[in-house]
């Protein structure tokens, strides 16, 4: 099974576009969320992930930045232990 993967998106981005297809050549499953008609979800996000920009991804509840943050730790050889690991109950739930 592996990590629950959510991935927060917008139609018109690029980056998007380039972190599904970096867990897609490691077949790892996940949700997309697209807020791009939903700016309540939006702010949200901002709120949960500190961030304003997406994508914006969780793995296992934590959040792991954008597109540039997990092609670092696919660089570093850290993105497949992330992959690997099973969610459990003390992974923090992604409130929006």
């Amino acid at each position: 099974m592996g990590a629950a993967i959510k991935i927060y998106t917008t139609e018109y981005c690029g980056y998007c576009v380039r972190g599904k297809q970096l867990f897609d050549r490691k077949g790892a499953e996940y949700e997309e969320i697209d807020v791009t008609n939903r700016p309540d979800l939006r702010k949200s996000l901002m709120t949960a992930a500190n961030q304003r920009t997406v994508p914006q991804i969780f793995i296992n509840g934590r959040p792991q930045g954008g597109f540039v943050d997990i092609a670092a730790l696919e660089r570093k050889g850290e993105l497949d232990r992330l992959l690997a690991t099973e969610p459990s109950p003390d992974d923090p739930p992604v409130k929006l």
